[in-house]
């Protein structure tokens, strides 16, 4: 019985290796096959509509994302407030 579990489990992880095997890889310097009028003129349908498409994306201005964050007026000056700076121990260290 473990013969046939092991059996089915090859055979089962072997059938996608086998069918990827199929399909025929372009080796490197061989020339791309030719397409078929019909290809041909898919292709071209397809690169029209996505020229097509394009030009329907209307054209979007300048965006300034953080526009809505900023005032239109200059900021205003901040009036500063000064701190009398304790004189008493600088006075006395002089003398």
């Amino acid at each position: 019985m473990r013969v046939f579990h092991a059996a089915a489990v090859i055979a089962i992880l072997a059938g996608p290796a086998y069918a990827q095997t199929q399909q025929p890889v372009p080796r490197y310097g061989e020339a791309p096959k030719d397409k078929t009028p019909q290809q041909i003129e898919a292709d071209q349908a397809a690169e029209r509509a996505y020229k097509n498409s394009l030009s329907n994306i209307p054209d979007k201005g300048p965006s300034d994302p953080w526009g809505n964050m900023r005032s239109d007026s200059a900021p205003k000056a901040v009036a500063k407030t000064t701190v009398p700076a304790k004189r008493a121990k600088a006075d006395s260290a002089a003398k």
